[in-house]
């Protein structure tokens, strides 16, 4: 079962993730640094700590995508996204929306190059099960979704 798929609202993926990037530009324009760095609750991430985690996570998509079309049934090695976040102090909004963007487009090139029949390609996630390739761009897709409604509540107050 992929949790995130009920994100996307059946949404095409591929249009979701591709506007991402434009949409995080917005709200941490109309966020501003200050707020950006206040988290919505005790024990939460604040909004540049969530941006943070998806330049770190579309780092990880890039080897899993690429990892799955050239293995044979790729198993992916998931991470601890808590014990990743401890080191977000350092990064600036600035650099973590730089980095997202960056290997995003990145990714969605990989994605276009990729021919349709190899969308349903499977691969393993040890916590999710089998799933295709298509469903792991759909996980991008619901995975950003998540994201950014949480960054736009936290811009809502």
């Amino acid at each position: 079962m992929n949790p995130y798929a009920s994100f996307t609202g059946g949404g095409d993926p591929q249009q979701i993730i591709a506007g991402t990037p434009a949409r995080l530009q917005e709200l941490f324009t109309s966020l501003g640094p200050e707020r950006a760095n206040v988290p919505p609750s005790e024990g939460k991430w604040n909004a540049r700590e969530i941006l943070c985690h998806l330049a770190d996570t579309e780092i990880v998509f890039a080897f899993r995508l690429r990892q799955s079309i050239s293995d044979e049934h790729h198993i992916i090695q998931p991470f601890d996204q808590d014990r990743w976040a401890f080191s977000y102090a350092p990064y600036s909004t600035e650099a973590a929306l730089t980095t997202f963007s960056t290997v995003r487009q990145w990714n969605i090139a990989f994605i276009h190059s990729i021919p349709p029949a190899d969308f349903s390609k499977l691969l393993t996630h040890p916590e999710r099960g089998t799933m295709s390739f298509g469903v792991l761009v759909e996980t991008m897709a619901g995975h950003d979704i998540n994201h950014l409604r949480q960054i736009e509540a936290i811009a809502a107050r």
